[in-house]
């Protein structure tokens, strides 16, 4: 048998998320409501090749559990699925999502980071003020408690999930109205004296698995500390286009979104112009958007390992709150 069988890879995504033994009648079941029939004989099948290659450990009938070589090899699977279609992925979450900006309700995109509730507390003045210098995606926050899951991640037991908005919901809006916006690329967008001076490092969306922003984090390559302290830093941002006579109907959105917290426009181009040297073709505008990930990265810069996703899932606006009220609500986990 293949491993990488895409039934092989459902199973041990199955089993992962459990975090606990599981039969081949729960993972069957499972299955089921994810929309895949697969009978209780073949999942065993796979079981029994899965055990023999060491990717989950059996239990007799109290069932199987992943283990870590099975770990790594959804990982692995998950990013050879994922290579080249960050940009798929990017359209998919954007058709998905359904915030109607007149009612101020609906489903947006969300970004999850994981981290303790000790160290968010000791760290949460420096993340309000990456928000309060402009350098997120609007000013909207959630938090995700231990065992609640948004798409394939769960928080683990003494974690909190923190869930910021991601930029791919400008996105999203914009659709709504009628308006297309292609996502070219994620970057590095250099500050000087509080000012966006030119594009340090990019990535294009159609040429990598992983969001740039997470890649530059983990390379440690921002600079938001300096950012929010002296004016000069580097800090997460992308580079978005859209038909050019949709301009004002789109800085007319943007003033709306700000108005409600989704702010996430920096910059917005001409038709036809490049916007900080980068190029943009005839009939087409430019825009520059603030990184969603931008307020917990900040976390790396001072020490802390917190592991982060964009793009992770879907979530109701109505459970989003303002990023002055972390404070108060984190008490109820410390």
């Amino acid at each position: 048998m293949e491993i990488k069988h895409k039934k092989a890879m459902l199973i041990l995504s199955i089993i992962k998320k459990a975090g606990q033994l599981v039969t081949s009648i729960d993972i069957a079941r499972e299955a089921l409501l994810m929309g895949h029939d697969i009978s209780e004989r073949t999942i065993r099948y796979y079981l029994q090749a899965m055990a023999t290659q060491g990717f989950v450990k059996s239990s007799g009938r109290r069932g199987h559990q992943i283990t870590e070589d099975g770990l790594n090899e959804l990982n692995s699977f998950d990013i050879i699925g994922r290579v080249g279609f960050l940009s798929a992925r990017i359209d998919e979450m954007t058709y998905r999502m359904n915030f109607n900006l007149d009612t101020v309700s609906g489903t947006v995109i969300i970004n999850m980071t994981l981290a303790s509730p000790r160290q968010l507390a000791d760290n949460v003045e420096a993340i309000a003020k990456v928000y309060a210098e402009g350098y997120a995606m609007g000013e909207l926050l959630t938090f995700l408690e231990p065992g609640e899951s948004l798409a394939n991640v769960t928080v683990p037991a003494g974690m909190i999930g923190i869930g910021t908005v991601c930029s791919v919901t400008l996105n999203g809006v914009l659709l709504k109205h009628g308006i297309p916006t292609t996502s070219r690329f994620g970057g590095l967008l250099e500050l000087l004296n509080r000012k966006p001076v030119r594009f340090a490092e990019i990535i294009m969306y159609d040429g990598t698995s992983i969001d740039p922003l997470e890649i530059f984090i983990r390379s440690a390559m921002t600079n938001y500390l300096g950012a929010t302290e002296t004016g000069n830093g580097r800090i997460g941002a992308s580079f978005r286009e859209f038909p050019g006579d949709s301009r004002e109907t789109v800085e007319n959105l943007a003033k709306k979104l700000k108005k409600i917290g989704l702010g996430g426009f920096l910059a917005i181009g001409r038709p036809g112009q490049s916007l900080l040297d980068i190029p943009v073709s005839d009939g087409r505008v430019g825009a520059i958007v603030i990184g969603g990930l931008n307020p917990v990265s900040i976390l790396e810069e001072r020490g802390i390992r917190a592991h982060s996703r964009a793009l992770a899932g879907l979530m109701d606006f109505s459970r989003l709150f303002h990023y002055r009220e972390m404070v108060s609500r984190l008490r109820k986990y410390l």
